[in-house]
């Protein structure tokens, strides 16, 4: 995807670094002009959105990229919070479930939240990003 574009800025919460350092890897490599951040846990991630909508709500970025399973607040708490303080009002943030879960409740339930754009299994690729954001960001 192009550079020409203003940068793509995505949320990764995972509480994984590993997988987080891989994970970033890939989408520079699928995206070549994103700004990534990464956060360990869904807490953290709300603390970090709460402050962006407080002070400048349109520098909220443009995919959050959610897993499931982590410690101190998992991904359905993060949604449950993240609508609970209507964090994106406008809906500029598309949140995206990237799970290791191959638990058909959990893609159900990823399903059922409007806020959910679709549940992606992990390992990450560059192509399942590619397919993941076409259509999403503007060329």
């Amino acid at each position: 995807m192009s550079s020409d574009n203003p940068p793509v800025s995505i949320l990764l919460v995972d509480d994984d670094e590993i997988n987080n350092f891989i994970s970033i890897k890939l989408i520079r490599k699928a995206i070549e002009n994103a700004d990534i951040k990464a956060c360990l846990n869904g807490r953290f991630a709300i603390d970090q959105l709460s402050e962006i909508q407080k002070d400048h709500p349109e520098k909220l970025p443009d995919f959050i990229l959610l897993d499931i399973n982590m410690p101190i607040m998992n991904g359905w708490e993060f949604l449950d919070e993240y609508k609970r303080l209507n964090i994106d009002p406008l809906g500029k943030s598309k949140i995206y479930i990237i799970s290791s879960s191959v638990f058909s409740n959990d893609i159900s339930k990823a399903r059922s939240y409007p806020l959910v754009r679709n549940f992606v299994s992990k390992p990450l690729s560059v192509e399942k990003i590619k397919e993941m954001l076409a259509g999403e960001i503007q060329n």
